[in-house]
C-alpha cells in the first residue's frame, strides 16, 4: 500500500503537464522546489489540502 497520491500539474513556464507524488502526512503545507519535467525548469510547489482534496500550486521562482 503505498502512502502517497499523484497528483498532477502544469509547468508555469511550458504549460505542459507534470506528476508529482504527494505524501499527505509530510507534504501538505510544504513548499518544495521541482524540476519541469519537459522544459527542466525550477518550479516552486505549493501542497495545500482544502474542501475538495489535495492542491498542488505551482509558480516560477520570479513570481
Amino acid at each position: 500500500m503505498s502512502l502517497t497520491h499523484a497528483e498532477i500539474f502544469e509547468c508555469p513556464y511550458c504549460m505542459t503537464p507534470n506528476d508529482i507524488e504527494i505524501d499527505e502526512q509530510a507534504d501538505v503545507g510544504q513548499q518544495q522546489i521541482v524540476d519541469c519535467q519537459i522544459c527542466c525548469s525550477p518550479i516552486e510547489v505549493f501542497v495545500r489540502l482544502d474542501e475538495w482534496g489535495l492542491v498542488v500550486e505551482a509558480k516560477t521562482d520570479s513570481q
